[in-house]
């Protein structure tokens, strides 16, 4: 991705090295933990772990830093197009935190074994960049353009928000539980993945940004994050009933939709079967 040399957002709060409660436990249960909540979950439902301390800044996590700058910078610019020309609205830019073993946010207290996450309730971003460490080496998924990719999904959280998706969704999912409300849970996740993909085609038109193998590793990062991998490898088998955030192939194809058609009203999963 070509991004260095171009403004960063000033909606970053650096609170990395504030210190806080982080996850115990192993790979199994930052895992398990993934599959619940991994790019827009309520950390709110989530039980905490004991306490260790933040790891220190270092050179390649400020250049990190300021990749995510960068990146939630470029989010901002195209989705304010987007809210101009085509959903008829002003696009309010979300805040992004970055922070190191555990942060509080108004949703709740949250650990970096959580992943990335949206927050509705204060609409902000929250990312510990020892993540994107995680993502190439134990969900198998390099490249700066995958590590955009998770950005741009909590990104499309937000904008889920501001439409009051995300609100007719919860209520939704609190009225009828159960498996219906997981098979919900899926339509927001792939419609974050799909506003991804919405992104990145914007973000090539007006910039430029995409190098050879970019997509592709977007499309690894969708795939790796599916909740069949991710069950398979925490636990051995595959419920699909228990899907909170979609499989590998339906996070995979909703980007590219997305990607293909450069256009939210190309999103709705709300709407027959999500592939």
């Amino acid at each position: 991705m070509r991004w260095q040399g171009r403004r960063g957002s000033r909606n970053v709060q650096d609170r990395r090295g504030m210190g806080g409660l982080a996850a115990g436990g192993g790979l199994g249960a930052v895992i398990l933990t993934i599959v619940v909540l991994l790019m827009g979950g309520d950390p709110s439902e989530v039980i905490q772990g004991g306490g260790v301390a933040p790891p220190q800044s270092s050179a390649a996590e400020d250049s990190l830093a300021e990749f995510t700058s960068v990146v939630l910078a470029d989010t901002e610019e195209a989705w304010r197009e987007i809210f101009q020309s085509e959903l008829n609205g002003t696009y309010r830019e979300p805040t992004l935190v970055l922070f190191s073993g555990a942060v509080n946010s108004a949703c709740g207290s949250a650990q970096s074994a959580m992943g990335p996450f949206y927050c509705p309730l204060d609409q902000s971003v929250y990312i510990d960049l020892g993540f994107y460490r995680d993502l190439r080496t134990q969900l198998g998924a390099p490249g700066d353009f995958a590590q955009a990719y998770v950005i741009a999904h909590e990104v499309g959280h937000h904008v889920q928000t501001l439409l009051g998706l995300s609100e007719q969704v919860h209520a939704r999912r609190q009225a009828v539980g159960g498996v219906e409300a997981n098979e919900l849970s899926v339509r927001q996740e792939l419609q974050a993945d799909c506003y991804a993909g919405v992104w990145a085609n914007r973000a090539q038109q007006m910039w430029q940004i995409l190098e050879p193998g970019d997509v592709e590793e977007a499309l690894g990062a969708a795939s790796a994050v599916g909740d069949d991998r991710l069950q398979k490898a925490a636990q051995g088998q595959i419920v699909p009933e228990s899907f909170t955030h979609g499989s590998s192939e339906q996070r995979m194809q909703w980007f590219n939709q997305g990607f293909r058609a450069g256009t939210p009203t190309a999103c709705n999963t709300f709407e027959g079967v999500p592939f």
